[in-house]
Order: C-alpha cells, then structure tokens, then sequence
C-alpha cells in the first residue's frame, strides 16, 4: 500500500468518480490511476469502487471506510511536513482559506494586509462558496481554514471557533418610501419585492424565518451570493436590498441604509479546522489577527476539545464583537 494509492482514491471521490478529471488535478495519467487503483484493490483483497464497464459506478461500503480513513492519512502526512516546514522554514508557506464573497470583500482585506505584512514569505489563497463548498473544501483538505456564516451543522466534525456577530440592513435608493419611516416593520418590508443572498450563503434561512413568523410570504425577485450585485440592482430598482451590515460602506452614498437588527436574528461568523490539521504558527497568527479574542492558548485548547460543544464552553461569558 503506498500513500500515492490513496491519493488516487481520495482524489476519484473529490471529483465525482470521475478518473479523468482525479488524474488532471494530480497532474497524471487516467491509466495510471486506474492501475493503481486496481493494485490497490488486489492487495486489500476487495474492491473499493463499484464499477460499470470501464467507468466507476460508485463506491463500495467498505470503500466509504477506506476512503475516510485514507483522508484522514493524507492529512497527517501534510502535518508530518508542516512540522518540519516550521523548524526548517518558520515563515514560509502556504495558507488556503475558504469563506464566502461578503466576508471575501469587506472582512478578510485589513486582516490580510497585516498578515501580508508580517509574513511576506506566505502565500495566500483564497477560495470563495457556499457554506457546502467551504465544508467541502475543507473536509477534502484543499484548504486549512474555513471561514463560515451560515450553516454551521455541516462543520459539526471539526473545530469551529465564535468570531464575532453580525446582523443585517436593508437597502434603498433614498426616494424609496421605507428611506421615510422612522421604524421600518417586517409588514412594512413584505409589501415590497426583495433583493437578497442566494439561499445557503449568509442567512436567508433566518429571513424565511422572520417571515414565517409573521405570517408573510416575502417576495424574493433577485438572489445573488454577492452584496455588490445585490446593490447594483438596487440602483437599478428592482426591488429592495437585504444584505449583511458590514457591506453598506461609505461609498454607498446614494443608498440609504436601514438597520434591520430588529427584524432578523443574529449570526455568527465561525473560523472552522479539521482535528487532524497541524497549525503552522502563522496560522494561529491570522486566526488571532481575524478574531483578537481567538489568542493561540484559546485554540489550542479548542483543539483539545472533545466536540465542539465544549469548544463552546470555552468562550462562554465572551461578548463578542457585533460588526
């Protein structure tokens, strides 16, 4: 059994049991997977892929454990090296992230920058989706943080870190009726077509929600998983914008913006890591620089943490940023 092997299984499941596509994101031959992959299977003694023809159908229940347990192997030897990295090359590296466009573009910049900064030798990535692309990525190990707002039962088997609270605003052009009422209510919104997040990114669940408690069906013209789209079609008015707070900036000037914290319930934004991952010390650095609360004595110990209910335990009576 070699780790290469493994590689190939892993790499056949990430991509939708499809070889060819595994042997273009490894950089090598369909039939040289496949030879592998049956090599594999004669020395287990059984077979790991179910297969149509020459094409893999889906995979076996003992292949489903393998698979896991073969993941779980490839990220320790990404530690086995990390650790090494650290002693041979502190300040050198790479480090991935996953997260979604609103955080992309208002949050992660400063953050960044100081990184940037700080670590000139470190090489940042970053990947942008919904909350399933991100736990996929994550759990895939194409990246080594995840930095998600919503949909928090995905990260369930990994650690997930409280980094701050965040709420949401309406949008309007100011000639729009709600830029006049002192109090806006969620009877007031319903009257209106909306402009919101893609259903999975940053809270429309909880906007359903305030709705359905109210008895109101909302009148969703316009989803988008980006806020600029979402406020380039409120100039355009198509209707209006709900969107998270911190993407209304001071150059939104002929937008008027309209707290809507007592409408929706807030969310939080949650840095997530798999168990098994080795963190470099500049990863617990641009943890720290994200959320100043999360201090590497704090992660640490969520790292030793049993469940993430625990890791909850630990930043109980912190009273977490609003942004």
């Amino acid at each position: 059994m070699k780790i290469q092997q493994l590689r190939y299984i892993v790499e056949i499941v990430n991509q939708n049991l499809n070889v060819t596509e595994a042997a273009n994101a490894l950089y090598t031959s369909q039939p040289g997977i496949s030879k592998q992959v049956r090599l594999l299977e004669d020395e287990l003694g059984l077979e790991i892929f179910e297969r149509n023809g020459k094409h893999i159908k889906t995979v076996t229940p003992a292949g489903k454990k393998i698979v896991a347990i073969a993941r779980e192997l490839l990220v320790k030897t990404q530690a086995i090296k990390a650790v090494a990295n650290e002693f041979t090359q502190p300040n050198h590296g790479v480090l991935r992230i996953a997260t979604s466009n609103t955080q992309a573009r208002y949050m992660l910049p400063a953050v960044i920058e100081r990184f940037s900064k700080q670590y000139p030798n470190v090489s940042l990535h970053v990947h942008q989706g919904s909350p399933n692309q991100l736990y996929d990525a994550l759990l895939s190990s194409e990246v080594d943080l995840a930095i998600t707002t919503e949909a928090q039962y995905l990260f369930d088997d990994v650690v997930l870190l409280p980094c701050y609270m965040w709420n949401r605003s309406i949008i309007v052009k100011a000639d729009h009726p709600l830029a006049k009422l002192s109090h806006v209510t969620i009877e007031d919104l319903g009257k209106y077509p909306l402009i919101t997040y893609t259903f999975g990114f940053t809270g429309v669940s909880d906007l359903d929600q305030a709705f359905n408690s109210a008895g109101i069906l909302p009148n969703i013209v316009f989803t988008a998983t980006d806020a600029d789209v979402i406020k380039t079609y409120v100039r355009l008015g198509l209707g209006v914008g709900i969107i998270a707070s911190m993407a209304h900036t001071d150059a939104d000037t002929d937008l008027i913006r309209i707290d809507a914290s007592h409408l929706f319930k807030s969310s939080m934004t949650q840095i997530a890591f798999k168990h098994s991952t080795f963190l470099r010390n500049y990863m617990y650095d641009f943890i720290n620089y994200f959320s100043p609360h999360l201090t590497r004595a704090k992660v640490e110990k969520a790292e030793r943490a049993r469940d993430n209910t625990a890791v909850q335990k630990l930043f109980e009576g912190i009273d977490l940023e609003v942004r």
